[in-house]
């Protein structure tokens, strides 16, 4: 969630030329921001509520069983992660530095959230610790290799971490070549890769047992695609491309969308549910894309609206440590004083506690997150902070392939 939990800060004009007016890009991105913190309650909520038969602190009827698509908030913060290191990528910048400022954001608060994270899930669960797995998930490996035990080993929310860490790993070479093709190519590309996560997952799910199938799931490159969906889009933004929606239209339809999932896996037959299933993390995707990319565009043109709002921008920056802390307190919650119960009184209580999280995500970015970041970023070896010039050949900008598609108009 550091799925883009943890991108970069939406709020600098990005480095390098773009192929629309200079005064055409803001200095900042705020409702990117605030939209992160959406992501992360949506999966709040969906861990609080449970997946029904007695899971989660309790189950609400007024949101369930629509709340649980509040797991897939994921799929928005590794579009948007893709998007916003397209949308501030330097070039000129040796790739050591940008895994060492990725690190100094996203390490620190992870490791203080994992204290948390084993004593509500091992301590006061009374599980035994499998040492290996736990340490795979301090060091946020656990998803690249199959065994781990349990499922979702150490602090659970840091699956997403896990992929996001590959992508970062990759983002350094993978922008670079990404700005050598045209929009169009990188389109085809992303399509082929979403419809690549839907045949894996298919194929997964007829080949393997459950937990295989979990595990191929979780895997890192599954979710490649989603990365890359935020990629291109960010090039094609910067490109001068623009989609004429209002940032109502994707909501709406996510709405309906999440609506039409549900009631269709009620009354549908299985093996029309099992299609479904097999797709929403690429419709997931392109949802999160339009979402993204309405309101980048309703900011280029100078508008501001509710997401500009400075408590929700701050909700936005808070709302790392949420994901972190969320899953763990709710869980003590449970534990501490049982289930609330399936009325819609639990209402309450999901914000109650969601208000718990909030002041705790305060605290760990405001002595923990960001001072650590300043801390460690302030350490940087010299000689990474200096312009990288060993790649020379490499286009300075989105301009090289932008150029070649208004030549081709």
């Amino acid at each position: 969630m550091t799925a883009t939990l943890t991108a970069p800060r939406p709020s600098l004009v990005p480095p390098f030329r773009s192929s629309a007016s200079p005064t055409a890009l803001p200095n900042r991105l705020d409702s990117l921001t605030s939209l992160r913190f959406f992501a992360a309650f949506a999966v709040f909520a969906h861990h609080f509520s449970g997946h029904g038969k007695g899971t989660g602190y309790g189950t609400a009827p007024a949101i369930f069983p629509y709340s649980m698509i509040g797991g897939h908030g994921v799929t928005f913060f590794f579009v948007l992660s893709g998007f916003l290191l397209t949308w501030v990528f330097k070039p000129q910048e040796h790739p050591l530095a940008f895994y060492w400022r990725r690190v100094a954001r996203i390490w620190p608060a992870s490791l203080v959230a994992a204290v948390l994270g084993v004593y509500a899930y091992y301590i006061a669960a009374h599980e035994h610790i499998d040492w290996p797995s736990l340490l795979a998930s301090l060091f946020l490996v656990q998803t690249w290799f199959p065994g781990v035990t349990p499922t979702l080993p150490g602090n659970e929310v840091t699956w997403t971490l896990s992929v996001e860490l590959l992508f970062y790993a990759l983002f350094p070479l993978a922008a670079r070549i990404a700005v050598r093709y045209r929009t169009r190519t990188l389109a085809l590309a992303t399509a082929a890769g979403l419809v690549g996560m839907w045949a894996v997952n298919w194929w997964a799910a007829a080949t393997f047992s459950s937990p295989v199938e979990g595990w191929i799931m979780r895997n890192p490159l599954v979710y490649l695609p989603q990365f890359l969906l935020g990629m291109t889009v960010a090039l094609a933004v910067r490109r001068g491309w623009r989609l004429p929606m209002r940032p109502c239209v994707p909501v709406l339809l996510l709405g309906v969308c999440v609506y039409g999932y549900y009631q269709g896996r009620a009354t549908l037959p299985d093996a029309v549910v099992a299609q479904l299933d097999y797709s929403v993390r690429p419709v997931m995707a392109l949802l999160s894309m339009l979402i993204v990319v309405a309101f980048v565009q309703r900011e280029i043109n100078g508008h501001r609206g509710v997401l500009n709002q400075p408590a929700l921008i701050l909700l936005g920056a808070w709302s790392y440590g949420f994901y972190l802390l969320h899953h763990s307190v709710s869980r003590l919650a449970t534990y501490a004083w049982g289930r609330a119960g399936d009325d819609n009184s639990v209402l309450f209580d999901l914000l109650g506690v969601g208000l718990v999280v909030v002041a705790m995500s305060w605290a760990l970015f405001h002595y923990v997150e960001e001072p650590a970041a300043k801390w460690l970023n302030g350490r940087m070896p010299q000689r990474l902070r200096r312009r990288w010039n060993a790649s020379p050949d490499v286009p300075p900008s989105v301009e090289v392939a932008g150029a070649r598609e208004r030549s081709s108009r």
